[in-house]
């Protein structure tokens, strides 16, 4: 999103990532079968079997069929923290989404970037008001598959759904107790997912943009934190990635975290026609 004389501004950019967002900043379910539900005598499977549980949450927002979504990325850059916020809307069964993506000021807090949006859609992102030499009435189209992120950074917002499919490749998790999440109910798990073995479970849309990420970060191991609904829904995921600095060799470090609430919300998705994408060269 923005040109290089930004990064002096203690971005963090990485060598083959699009020149998007970080650019610019820095640069069924589980109830569905029964056995996630409580058992008889006050049993819950989904405490019992943490692992299983999440490897079927991302199958409980499809059976939920669409939500709204707030997003926040954060990553360390230069001893500062730079957070960047979106909201918008998801189609888990067409596998569709618009965000607004808002930026942070700059350093100098004198500037205001307008909000770009995304189109998130399986295997590409869309995105307007992107600035770096593109027209105002022309998206960028980027396939998710040629980044070595996947995605999962890129855009600035993790696509929910994606984050809702690294959880497919759930290795390790704990159960760690009842909570609230904007006054929902929810169960708190804590746990690793290997980006690898998500790919091989992911729905057909979003696999090859997990295997990109699995080879592009600086490590497939992604920590997590996830709290489900009494139905199995993910109400928030906070993933930990780390990808290396192309420039400096550096492992950063980046939160992304992801609420999900207000199921069954109508969703209206419109992707680009072919002339209203921008073909000409993006400026770095």
């Amino acid at each position: 999103m923005a040109e290089r004389g930004r990064r002096k501004t203690g971005a963090a950019v990485r060598s083959g990532i699009v020149a998007g967002i970080v650019a610019g900043v820095c640069v069924c379910a589980a109830g569905c079968s029964g056995d996630g539900a409580a058992a008889p005598g006050g049993r819950d499977d989904r405490a019992a079997d943490p692992v299983r549980t999440l490897h079927r949450a991302a199958d409980a927002l499809v059976a939920a069929g669409t939500s709204k979504a707030r997003t926040s990325m954060e990553m360390a850059t230069g001893g500062t923290l730079v957070t960047i916020r979106g909201q918008g809307v998801y189609d888990y069964r067409r596998q569709l989404g618009q965000l607004k993506v808002l930026l942070p000021q700059d350093p100098a807090g004198t500037s205001e970037h307008r909000p770009i949006t995304e189109l998130l859609a399986p295997g590409a992102l869309f995105m307007k008001n992107r600035g770096a030499g593109v027209p105002d009435d022309k998206w960028v189209r980027v396939e998710t598959a040629t980044l070595s992120d996947g995605n999962l950074v890129t855009g600035g917002a993790t696509d929910p759904f994606a984050a809702a499919e690294v959880l497919r490749g759930t290795r390790t998790a704990t159960y760690v107790g009842r909570t609230e999440v904007a006054g929902t109910a929810v169960r708190h798990y804590r746990g690793t997912a290997d980006l690898t073995a998500a790919a091989e479970n992911a729905s057909a849309g979003g696999r090859d943009a997990l295997r990109a990420a699995a080879k592009g970060f600086a490590t497939a191991r992604v920590p997590f934190d996830v709290y489900l609904d009494d139905e199995g829904r993910i109400r928030k995921v906070r993933h930990r990635f780390s990808f290396v600095n192309g420039q400096q060799r550096e492992a950063v470090a980046v939160a992304s975290t992801t609420l999900l609430y207000d199921f069954g919300a109508p969703v209206q998705v419109r992707l680009p026609a072919a002339d209203d994408i921008y073909a000409g060269r993006i400026a770095e």
